[in-house]
């Protein structure tokens, strides 16, 4: 996720729509898109929500697309 729609390549605005942080605060989604650099790694339907100030990553979803993830 990220507030930040620059980052985003093939924006697609969506209406409606809502993310729960882990404190149970809830942003609005306003459209997702793909972000990465061509030739690279692309994570695509990267969410746009409104006010993020941080962009969140999920480990485990990258784990899910069978994305190895070293620390």
């Amino acid at each position: 996720m990220t507030g930040d729609a620059s980052l985003l390549t093939g924006l697609t605005l969506k209406h409606g729509g809502y993310v729960t942080y882990g404190d149970n605060n809830k942003g609005k989604i306003i459209g997702s898109g793909d972000i990465g650099v061509k030739g690279s790694l692309i994570i695509h339907n990267v969410l746009l929500v409104e006010g993020l100030k941080h962009n969140l990553l999920s480990i485990s979803q990258l784990c899910d697309k069978g994305l190895e993830v070293t620390f």
